[in-house]
């Protein structure tokens, strides 16, 4: 079992304070789901109970971690660099538990998560797998291990649709208790029997945590329907309150007024008068106990707010978007697909699917080089990897006023407010943001530039669940083109126009206007 008695994390640079007094624990069978905004310390808390060596640069924490003789498996959310440089079989190497597995048993964890055995010796840097391919190598390697914990961050990231079909079924059959993140809503509706919520209210100022042993959506349905009960009882206590001191406030000046008009030769009904303002004082401190008493408002961390101007991104019904006819579609000497037509005209909004390694990433890169030099449009392309935009010395101030110029600084700052950055966050090194705030950054970079085509790969997969419904939201009413590359179920249903799945004989078509998924 793992305890958590009293846990405080404070970031070392800005001194915020990121989880307070945070109390819970994981028995067998338990599947936790850490949920929160972006940037409330969900992936540093993964970190900080896996190995506190890892978060000792940026962070101070007290309080207690009870986790001895627990053999832990941790999934981190990314690879660094130099990681990512390796081959796949030096990376498989450096795993102590690799080395010591026969393989036969290498051959069956491969199989449980669609991979071959070969892969684990594959001669080719982690780099060029597809993100798919990595997450389900370093999750066969983590399994080697049979762990007594699993600590996940985001180990839905990138997977295909058949394969998070298998991380459900992983997830649901595990006695082995498991504290994961993930920002898949459909996953975790489906897997998550307890949930841990990272909050901060009062503009990410105070944290609050909240614990709930019940499942995804009937904790959002309780939660949602618990702030309205609140709310109203608020609103009735304080109106009733407000009725009291209008009624209290009229007895009050009633009584000064005859403190000030009655005579002199009437000191006994001075003295009555007295004693009454005396009275109607003390009933009013007694309202004022009650308002100190009375239930408060529901506080609750409020989604992202920004959205595009429907005047500039906006495209004519019947503009060319894209003419695409591919023969064929290549990483190095490999071929992934072949006969890729795609046609896309005006406010289509395309999704493609399809297996990992079938080569989506690498299609939206081409159509990415081929959209951004036109200028007739004013697109805009989010890959995967968002270090490929971001420099990491600059800070998200930097990346969206280069000019430097007042007026533009301010604009940028307005937006990132919108977008729940505090002050101090808006002048960290974007490569010391969270991924869902690099995603942020990234989105109000389309905003700015007023793009009427996105260019999206897997546009939700940084988003939390309580961000990516208004990201769903405004890409779907969004007036330009979209072409995105995506395994989030409820985005490719409410967003695309179109699903197309990419096999290696081209694109075909899973879902038109209207149809279900």
């Amino acid at each position: 079992m793992l305890q958590v008695k009293n846990l405080t994390i404070t970031h070392k640079k800005d001194l915020t304070t990121l989880v307070e007094d945070l109390t819970f624990s994981l028995s067998s069978g338990d599947r936790m789901a850490l949920i929160g905004e972006e940037g409330n310390g969900k992936s540093t808390l993964l970190k900080l109970l896996y190995d506190p060596a890892l978060t000792q640069p940026y962070i101070d924490w007290s309080g207690e971690i009870f986790a001895k003789g627990l053999r832990k498996g941790y999934l981190a959310q990314e690879l660094e660099p130099e990681t990512l440089a390796m081959p796949v079989w030096e990376y498989c190497q450096r795993i102590p538990i690799f080395t010591e597995t026969d393989p036969g048993a290498l051959e069956r964890t491969a199989r449980k998560l669609g991979l071959t055995g070969e892969l684990f010796w594959d001669q080719r840097p982690l780099a060029t797998l597809s993100g798919g391919e990595r997450v389900k190598l370093r999750l066969a390697l983590l399994l080697l291990d049979q762990p007594d914990l699993l600590l996940l961050d985001e180990p839905s990231n990138d997977l295909d649709l058949d394969t998070l079909q298998w991380l459900e079924g992983f997830l649901l059959s595990q006695q082995t208790p498991v504290l994961y993140i993930s920002h898949d809503e459909t996953l975790l509706s489906r897997t998550a029997n307890c949930l841990l919520h990272l909050e901060r209210l009062r503009r990410r100022t105070k944290p609050r945590y909240t614990m709930a042993r019940m499942g995804y959506e009937q904790y959002m349905q309780e939660r949602q329907a618990g702030f309205i009960r609140q709310e109203q009882l608020a609103r009735k206590e304080r109106a009733e309150y407000d009725v009291k001191m209008e009624k209290y406030r009229q007895i009050r000046d009633k009584v000064d007024h005859q403190q000030r008009v009655i005579t002199r030769q009437d000191p006994s009904g001075a003295r009555l008068l007295k004693k009454k303002m005396h009275a109607v004082l003390s009933m009013g401190r007694r309202f004022e106990r009650e308002k100190e008493n009375m239930t408060d408002m529901p506080e609750w961390e409020e989604a992202i707010l920004t959205a595009f101007d429907p005047k500039r991104s906006a495209l004519p019904v019947g503009k060319a978007v894209l003419r695409l006819e591919l023969p064929r579609l290549t990483v190095g000497d490999r071929a992934l697909a072949k006969d890729i037509r795609l046609w896309v005209t005006g406010s289509e909004k395309i999704g493609i699917a399809g297996a990992n390694g079938a080569g989506k990433s690498t299609l939206l890169k081409l159509i990415a080089q081929a959209l951004l030099p036109r200028e007739d449009l004013r697109a805009a392309y989010m890959p995967q990897d968002y270090d490929d935009l971001l420099l990491g010395s600059q800070t998200p101030v930097d990346l969206l006023a280069p000019s430097g110029k007042k007026e533009d600084i301010t604009l940028a700052r307005t937006l990132l407010g919108s977008m729940k950055y505090k002050a101090e966050e808006m002048e960290h090194p974007a490569a010391r943001l969270s991924g869902g705030q690099r995603a942020k950054l990234l989105f109000l970079s389309m905003v700015l530039k007023g793009s009427n085509v996105l260019l999206l790969d897997e546009p939700t997969r940084n988003f939390s669940p309580m961000s990516a419904p208004v990201i769903r939201q405004v890409l779907e009413s969004f007036p330009g083109a979209i072409i995105s590359v995506s395994h989030d179920r409820l985005y490719l249903e409410q967003v695309c126009s179109r699903v197309l799945l990419l096999t290696e004989n081209g694109l075909i078509q899973i879902k038109a206007f209207g149809d279900p998924l």
